[in-house]
């Protein structure tokens, strides 16, 4: 295995290791000449049971992806075969797989599931765009990369292939890709592979992203999305069904044909929605027939119980005095969906019904999201509705901001705070301590979809500078005190998890050792002095504690590695 601060090829600084596999070590090296961080993956001799065949599979990856050029792929910029190992050296992808996110919070978001969506059905369709065409045959959500910024990018080309025409090979001769998200004629005999192949693929990877079910497992069948969460959209749920479709003439036939569907499936909601008012239609016609015909004392009360219920004021009441959560949300939601330009509904949903444990979880993230993009009668969204009044929707902005931010179970928290708090920020209704926390805690979510980035010129768009600077700052003094725990740790955190990734940056954009050196002793002596709850009541628990003060060791190492030559 390599050393934590040898120099590889004379230019690779080893940093830290980040990840291992059967065969495979990656570590995270630094190009000392360019100041450019890079995942070096070593494949040993000594790990492998035939390592020449292990590595004629890997040179032919590699030269495959080298031929590739596209923002959701990784690079692979050099190849060097030593003694004792194959050292590739690629782009460093900062973030974690849909896989291990769906392991730890279960079924995501639609809205997000439909954004990373749109980007595979970029990449597959470059891919298939190749000549001769390149089919990935792998797509599952272990082999798909969630960057910071919201981006995806698709790794692992061990199984891809180029496409034979017709004639020169009729099947493929090997059962390659992942049972449950292969499509049939992956299984030997079938058919050939074709861009199709990899529709199919996709829509079992989103299946699972949107259900939390695997389709590799009991019970082996996709059924319909909302027969696993009825909060679905219809439109969606038509999309996959056709995506995994056993005949593959009967799927979409290219991937510019399936995103053109991703980005029109409400147009199936509003043809279900149609559907659904009929149904409805067809069970007022009778009873109010029933009402002409003098239906007596009884249907006049239902009446008045309904009228009354759909009071605004009265389902806000209902919400309060709610005997389980479900019943409180539903009864905010009636309100919203009867008045969705009154903000009094939504502050309450968020900060009564979502927040009353100081969490804002992924399942309750999901609601909230359901219900701003809901269609109201007018056939506009709520959120839409709400945005026409301005103090409002800025409050509920602030709110939202500050509940993604701080108190969000995953860790996309900042891209999702991030539209939230340029809202807040250009408001002209809230109190300038709000604006100006908004702003400044804008500005640390906006890095997030800029660092590490450069504009056509070559030049970074964002210095990590000015990002450290931002985060010291945000992160100074007792924030357990001014604020809370869970603030405190996520903060801590945050500023922690920049150093050891980009200790390299930092120091190249004149971040110096003894900043970062005092950083690291500032969060240590808040760590140990801050964190004793309130009232005996602990909001951070002890193994998140440990792991911090874990992670700080990390960056002492890191800072060790990359300051080297200055000790």
């Amino acid at each position: 295995m390599l050393e934590i601060g040898s120099l590889i090829d004379g230019k690779y600084r080893i940093l830290n290791r980040c990840g291992q596999g059967g065969m495979s070590v990656v570590y995270m090296a630094v190009n000392e000449r360019a100041n450019k961080t890079w995942a070096v993956k070593e494949v040993r001799k000594d790990g492998c049971h035939n390592f020449e065949v292990v590595k004629q599979g890997l040179m032919a990856e590699i030269d495959m992806l080298k031929r590739l050029k596209h923002p959701h792929l990784p690079s692979i910029v050099d190849v060097l075969d030593g003694e004792g190992s194959l050292l590739i050296v690629m782009d460093f992808i900062e973030g974690r797989t849909l896989g291990d996110i769906l392991a730890e919070y279960g079924p995501r978001p639609q809205k997000d599931v439909i954004a990373w969506a749109r980007q595979l059905c970029s990449v597959l369709g470059y891919l298939h765009a190749r000549k001769p065409p390149v089919i990935y045959r792998d797509m599952k959500p272990s082999n798909v990369m969630l960057k910071p910024d919201g981006n995806i990018m698709l790794f692992d080309f061990g199984t891809a292939r180029e496409y034979k025409t017709p004639g020169i090979r009729d099947n493929d001769t090997t059962c390659l890709g992942t049972r449950g998200y292969a499509a049939p004629e992956q299984y030997g005999g079938k058919g050939q592979t074709d861009a199709r192949t990899d529709i199919y693929c996709l829509g079992a990877t989103l299946y699972h992203l949107l259900t939390g079910h695997n389709p590799g497992e009991p019970p082996y069948r996709m059924y319909p999305l909302r027969q696993w969460n009825p909060g679905l959209s219809a439109g969606l749920e038509a999309v996959i069904a056709k995506c995994v479709q056993e005949n593959p003439g009967d799927r979409y036939q290219s991937c510019a044909e399936l995103q053109y569907a991703l980005e029109h499936y409400w147009e199936t909601d509003a043809r279900y929605r149609r559907r659904e008012a009929a149904k409805l239609y067809r069970f007022l016609v009778p009873f109010a027939a029933a009402l002409i015909l003098g239906a007596g004392a009884a249907v006049f009360r239902v009446a008045e119980i309904y009228f009354t219920g759909s009071n605004y004021e009265a389902y806000l009441a209902a919400a309060g005095n709610s005997v389980s959560k479900e019943e409180e949300i539903a009864n905010y939601e009636r309100a919203i969906c009867l008045n969705p330009y009154r903000e009094e509904g939504y502050l309450a949903l968020l900060q009564n019904a979502f927040l009353d444990d100081n969490l804002l979880t992924a399942q309750e993230s999901q609601r909230l999201r359901g219900i701003l993009i809901a269609y109201g009668d007018n056939g506009v969204t709520h959120e839409k509705e709400f945005r026409k009044n301005r103090e409002g929707y800025d409050r509920f902005a602030y709110e939202a901001g500050i509940a993604y931010y701080y108190k969000f179970e995953e860790r996309a928290n900042k891209k999702n705070a991030r539209g939230y708090f340029e809202t807040a920020a250009q408001s002209e209704f809230l109190e300038e301590r709000q604006v100006e926390r908004a702003r400044r805690l804008f500005r640390i979510s906006d890095y997030y979809s800029r660092i590490g980035i450069v504009d056509e010129t070559g030049d970074a768009l964002v210095s990590c500078r000015d990002y450290w600077d931002d985060l010291t700052e945000l992160a100074r003094g007792n924030l357990v005190e001014t604020d809370n725990e869970r603030t405190a740790y996520i903060m801590y955190r945050e500023l922690t998890a920049q150093m050891v990734t980009r200790m390299a940056q930092l120091r190249y954009d004149g971040v110096t050792r003894e900043e970062i050196k005092a950083q690291i002793a500032d969060i240590r002596e808040h760590l140990q002095t801050d964190f004793r709850g309130r009232g005996g009541i602990r909001s951070v628990t002890e193994e998140e504690l440990s792991e911090l003060w874990e992670a700080l060791g990390q960056a002492e190492g890191v800072m060790g590695a990359v300051f080297k030559e200055e000790v």
